[in-house]
């Protein structure tokens, strides 16, 4: 059977302050933070997971902590806005009001690429949409948290699509369409005057889960990642064996790549794309509830076990951050 990427798994930003950024992803967004954790590549520092009732793939919206982040500088070569999946067009409304209500910057509910859409910054400037799924019959969504403090027919339910921006997109659509077999759907018109149409491509069973677009700019320099910027973007692989036959793939195709990576409540592989986008292949599972009742999910701080006998001086490099559910 030909290889094929099931959707977005999950999209890694970087925030400066944690607690912020929990209070402002849980208590405004309603969202459930899944996993307390740290960087497996610098353990000083949070890796924070939050997503559906149970993290679901396609549902993860997850942030490292870099305290000293300078501000990202908007550019190209960078993933310039990701976004939320809401249910219905009148769940846009409710945001827009609810936005209002906690002084959350944001703009009008505005038509991109034939749905609602409404875009909002956090306290830290990093940019997001919220987008209808009225009428999308693709990617299954996930369902809301129970206790959230969003009411569950308005709640987030998974992410929606991706936006690159390139400077050249020809080689970004290339890799996307020749090696990791995305589709051609449509496109639309970008909101800069003067610059190209947005392409939109699609995987899996397509869908508001399922999308990459793509943004082609000449009037901008380079991003320089900080806070309030994507750090990079996963897409989702069914099983490991399958990862296994991608990790050949890019291989064959000579793209520098990690190889192998072990993250505990998933495998991946990570690769940039020609215009330096970080790209990850991640598999479905094993799921976040491994190691935590599905009950207490990110309640405490969770180690995977390779980093477990570290686990007193990882604990005491770290500022408390109380997640605790009432």
């Amino acid at each position: 059977m030909e290889l094929e990427l099931k959707g977005i798994h999950h999209v890694s930003a970087i925030t400066a302050r944690a607690p912020e950024n929990f209070d402002f992803y849980t208590k405004v967004m309603g969202l459930r933070l899944v996993k307390k954790t740290v960087n497996q590549d610098d353990t000083s520092v949070y890796h924070l997971f939050y997503g559906d009732e149970k993290g679901n793939p396609g549902t993860e919206l997850t942030f490292f902590e870099i305290p000293m982040s300078g501000q990202n500088r908007e550019g190209v070569s960078s993933i310039s806005a990701l976004s939320l999946r809401v249910a219905n067009d009148q769940a846009l409304q409710y945001w827009k009001s609810r936005f209002e209500q906690f002084k959350v910057d944001h703009d009008d509910i505005t038509d991109r690429g034939g749905r609602a859409t409404l875009a909002f910054r956090d306290f830290e400037g990093q940019r997001l949409i919220l987008v209808s799924d009225e009428n999308d019959k693709g990617v299954q969504a996930g369902k809301p948290w129970d206790r959230s403090p969003v009411p569950a027919e308005y709640g987030i339910v998974g992410l929606g699509p991706v936006k690159l921006t390139v400077q050249h997109a020809e080689p970004t659509a290339l890799v996307l369409t020749q090696l990791m077999g995305f589709r051609h759907s449509r496109q639309y018109p970008s909101q800069v005057a003067g610059q190209p149409d947005i392409v939109v491509y699609e995987t899996g069973e397509g869908g508001t889960g399922a999308e990459v677009h793509l943004e082609e700019r000449n009037d901008l320099p380079r991003e320089q990642l900080g806070r309030g910027g994507v750090h990079h973007v996963a897409f989702r692989v069914d099983n490991e064996d399958e990862l296994r036959k991608w990790i050949n793939r890019i291989r064959e195709a000579r793209f520098p790549n990690s190889g192998f990576v072990d993250r505990f409540y998933f495998r991946s592989l990570y690769f940039r794309e020609p215009n330096g986008i970080l790209f990850e292949l991640a598999t479905d599972g094993p799921g976040f509830d491994t190691d935590e009742e599905l009950h207490s999910l990110g309640e405490s701080l969770a180690l995977p076990p390779f980093l477990e006998s570290q686990r007193t001086q990882i604990e005491a490099g770290l500022k408390p951050l109380n997640t605790k559910v009432d």
